[in-house]
């Protein structure tokens, strides 16, 4: 495949195809070693390995599926960004976060993706909190 549009709405969704299948290993390997992760209204964690212990914290907290994925790239395949929306149970409480008892949520939601040699180099992640919190109740 060698226009770069094309390329990086492959990756894009096939980063949300592994997240859909809970192909945890597959997932990661998409990203850069020095993956830059966004995390909504939080920091920033920098690295493959802290993505994966972040990845284990929302595997055990919720279960989640991407639905209704739309994604847009820029010209070089640099750049794209995603929108969709979260299907997701509450499984077990997060810490700070309202106590989980299995609740569902539908939520809207967004990604911006900066693309390197054909992985992902940064990813940040939005949603709004406030509609989460209100539909778990929080």
């Amino acid at each position: 495949m060698s226009d770069p549009r094309a390329r990086a709405e492959a990756t894009v969704r096939a980063y949300y195809d592994a997240f859909n299948r809970g192909d945890r290993e597959g997932f990661l390997a998409l990203l850069t070693e020095d993956v830059a992760h966004d995390i909504n209204q939080g920091g920033r964690e920098t690295g493959r390995e802290a993505f994966r212990a972040f990845l284990a914290r929302m595997n055990r907290c919720y279960a989640e599926r991407i639905e209704d994925l739309v994604v847009l790239t820029e010209p070089t395949g640099t750049r794209a960004a995603a929108e969709f929306t979260v299907h997701g149970r509450y499984l077990a409480t997060d810490p700070g976060l309202p106590e989980a008892r299995g609740q569902r949520y539908v939520l809207p939601g967004g990604a911006f993706f900066e693309l390197r040699d054909g992985r992902i180099a940064r990813i940040s992640n939005h949603y709004n909190l406030q509609d989460w919190l209100r539909q778990v109740g929080g």
